[in-house]
């Protein structure tokens, strides 16, 4: 299983790295709509240091959603899907690898560019870094989650709608948890609590949803 998940994994960077617009469209997204919020709202410093930590989240849930439709969508066009289906205790591998390679290219640079537009919003250092820890425990659970939509909606007609639909509500307190994290350093409070929360979200989503998407994509190939 282990070297099963390693050349998947391996084989999806190769492919990221063939298709380096597609690759990059999560991140072009979330840097655009981060961008267009201090535009909007005006320069004032107070609100745009309230909103921050709002503003990023949402725009990261966003943008890994744009990204985790076609995760599955294009190895089942082509047949591989079923051919690696067929691999002796796959499926978990499959997943696993799936969601690591979705993080890697999602949530990763995401979290990685997250400290540049936190400047444009005036956020405090330490604010910053907090927007960095929160991200990196939280956007593993948005691939995880994301992986599982893809899954619920292969091969359906407006799948990506459908995924919406059924995962952001899930997503919804890996966001309250991980902008609370940098709103509570921003008020001087600790923000410990959030941080527990976030890897508590992560282990149970980590332990839960492959077997799900496991068994989605049984059926979803059957």
């Amino acid at each position: 299983m282990s070297s099963t998940f390693v050349v998947l994994v391996a084989r999806d960077l190769r492919l990221a790295a063939r298709r380096r617009i597609d690759a990059a469209l999560p991140l072009a997204f979330f840097t655009v709509a981060v961008s267009l919020f201090p535009l909007g709202v005006g320069p004032e410093p107070q609100m745009l240091r309230q909103i921050a930590p709002g503003v990023v989240w949402v725009a990261a849930l966003l943008a890994a959603m744009l990204s985790v439709t076609q995760l599955y969508a294009s190895d089942l066009s082509d047949g591989s899907l079923e051919q690696m289906l067929l691999v002796p205790g796959g499926r978990i591998a499959i997943v696993a690898a799936k969601a690591v390679s979705h993080w890697l290219l999602t949530g990763l640079p995401l979290a990685l560019a997250a400290p540049l537009f936190g400047l444009l919003f005036d956020v405090s250092p330490a604010a910053l870094v907090a927007l960095v820890a929160s991200l990196v425990l939280g956007t593993p659970v948005l691939s995880l989650l994301g992986g599982l939509g893809a899954a619920l909606t292969l091969g359906l007609r407006s799948g990506a709608v459908l995924l919406i639909l059924i995962i952001v509500p899930l997503c919804i307190p890996v966001l309250i948890f991980g902008a609370g994290a940098v709103a509570a350093i921003d008020a001087g409070q600790s923000a410990r609590g959030h941080y527990s929360l976030l890897g508590a979200l992560l282990i149970f989503t980590g332990l839960l949803a492959p077997v799900a998407t496991a068994a989605a994509l049984r059926i979803a190939t059957e």
